[in-house]
């Protein structure tokens, strides 16, 4: 019979992992996998993407949970992984995004739209566009905390973790990315009328 791996720690878990207990790993997928989900969707946008991202994280993760340090939150560690993901997926993308505008103009039609069909074009997605717009030309390190702490609703020390830096800095780049999104949301629509 099988323990009731719920009543375990996430370090419990991990060193239970380490020596090959395949139910400590569905147990860490299961207790995470939502919260690695959101984070992640709400960093690129894309749900289909963030699903891929997300078992990224976890096989990265447990490929190195020998390094992963007990004194120090699982949720944290996982977040790190799935941080870095994210990073390297926009990478990618940036990649993508340019040679498919260097193709030949008569090559064009192969490249798909971003923007949505005229049919769903409703104000509210198009705020949301706006919004989404204006969070993505943030510098990666002020977007990232926006994300962390307005929309994930990660502690200052969690998210000082998370990304490897003091919470002073954590709430200094806060402030800087919400004065840089207004800033860039009223441009937006100052530079929309003319």
């Amino acid at each position: 019979m099988s323990p009731d791996l719920s009543q375990y720690s996430d370090q419990d878990l991990a060193a239970r992992a380490c020596a090959n207990q395949e139910d400590a790993y569905r147990e860490l997928l299961s207790r995470h996998k939502t919260a690695v989900y959101r984070l992640i969707v709400k960093h690129i946008g894309d749900a289909d993407e963030a699903m891929d991202l997300t078992q990224e994280t976890f096989v990265a993760g447990f490929a190195a949970l020998d390094r992963y340090d007990g004194e120090r939150p699982f949720r944290i560690w996982i977040a790190r992984i799935a941080l870095n993901k994210c990073r390297d997926w926009g990478r990618r993308r940036k990649v993508r995004a340019f040679f498919s505008r260097a193709l030949p103009l008569e090559s064009a039609h192969h490249v798909a739209s971003n923007t949505p069909p005229p049919d769903m074009e409703t104000s509210d997605r198009q705020e949301l566009a706006r919004v989404r717009a204006a969070i993505g030309e943030l510098p990666a390190n002020l977007r990232e905390v926006l994300l962390l702490r307005g929309m994930d609703e990660v502690s200052q020390s969690e998210a000082a973790a998370m990304l490897d830096v003091s919470e002073k800095t954590i709430e200094t780049r806060l402030y800087r990315a919400r004065t840089r999104l207004k800033a860039l949301l009223a441009g937006t629509s100052d530079s929309s009328q003319g």
